[in-house]
């Protein structure tokens, strides 16, 4: 199965729905909280190519995106083939 990191804040209603659905999914994952933390919040940046939003997911070490992407995917069904990838 994949590796899944998935960078969240604590006030973030659509990084609550992107665990929902990955928890739905089965699928286990590192949630990295920056609400207070400033230092891990430029380097989610620096890896989601400059985006500031969260949820920023990361599969594999290759950015998803935030929720809509990641529902997207789902919908298209190309999330389970994603989550599939090894490590």
């Amino acid at each position: 199965m994949a590796k899944v990191e998935i960078y969240t804040t604590t006030y973030c209603p659509f990084c609550v729905r992107a665990k929902s659905l990955l928890k739905s999914k089965g699928v286990e994952f590192t949630e990295i909280d920056v609400t207070d933390d400033d230092a891990t919040r430029e380097r989610m940046v620096e890896l989601a190519g400059g985006r500031r939003t969260v949820p920023e997911i990361f599969v594999n070490g290759r950015i998803v995106g935030g929720y809509d992407e990641l529902r997207a995917l789902n919908e298209r069904g190309e999330l389970d083939t994603l989550l599939a990838e090894p490590a």
